[in-house]
């Protein structure tokens, strides 16, 4: 009898592993991602490179700032005044409204503003943009958009370029004043200063 159970128990053994081994070798499992967006996701940096130039030891000065924004392309396409509506509140990009955050307290347009994260939206015409940081964040558009959660907003001039970007871009320049945000699409630049008193 025990002899009979312990072959009873080997087969049963058997028959588990034979089991675990088939699972193990399944069909794979397909994946399908969501498709690339036309108006990728990306991020800008002050100073410029940040994250490669901490990792290289290289960072000569504090991170103050970073930008995260989507970038939809000009591809033909009359910007200001058709796609981008004038004296309207703009999410500045494409999908989710852009939003910066500052590691540290700093001033835009004369208004303290605290360490954090603000959405960015802009009034655009032909000769000056209203450029608005605004406190509620992780927002799609500026369909929600609340002038009561305004942090601070700035009056700019539009400058003209030679040449069109094709992309959307936000990025930061460092001028003789301080860092200054930049905001550049099709023919058009604006300026945004960032004061660290």
């Amino acid at each position: 009898m025990l002899f009979f159970m312990n072959r009873l128990l080997a087969f049963l053994a058997c028959c588990c592993l034979a089991l675990s081994a088939g699972a193990q070798t399944s069909a794979p499992i397909k994946l399908t991602p969501p498709p690339i967006d036309k108006s990728p996701m990306d991020m800008a940096y002050y100073p410029a490179n940040y994250p490669v130039l901490k990792i290289q030891d290289k960072a000569s000065e504090p991170l103050l700032a970073r930008a995260i924004y989507s970038r939809p392309l000009k591809s033909g396409r009359v910007v200001f005044g058709e796609l981008v509506p004038l004296n309207e509140v703009w999410r500045l990009g494409a999908n989710e409204a852009s939003e910066i955050e500052f590691f540290r307290e700093v001033r835009i347009g004369g208004r303290k503003l605290a360490k954090g994260k603000y959405t960015i939206y802009a009034i655009v015409n032909n000769n000056q943009w209203t450029v608005i940081f605004n406190k509620e964040t992780d927002t799609w558009g500026a369909f929600k958009y609340d002038e009561k959660k305004d942090a601070a907003r700035i009056t700019v001039p539009v400058e003209r370029l030679s040449e069109p970007v094709e992309p959307f871009t936000l990025l930061f320049e460092k001028t003789a004043a301080g860092p200054a945000l930049v905001i550049a699409w099709d023919t058009a630049r604006v300026s945004v200063p960032i004061s660290l008193k």
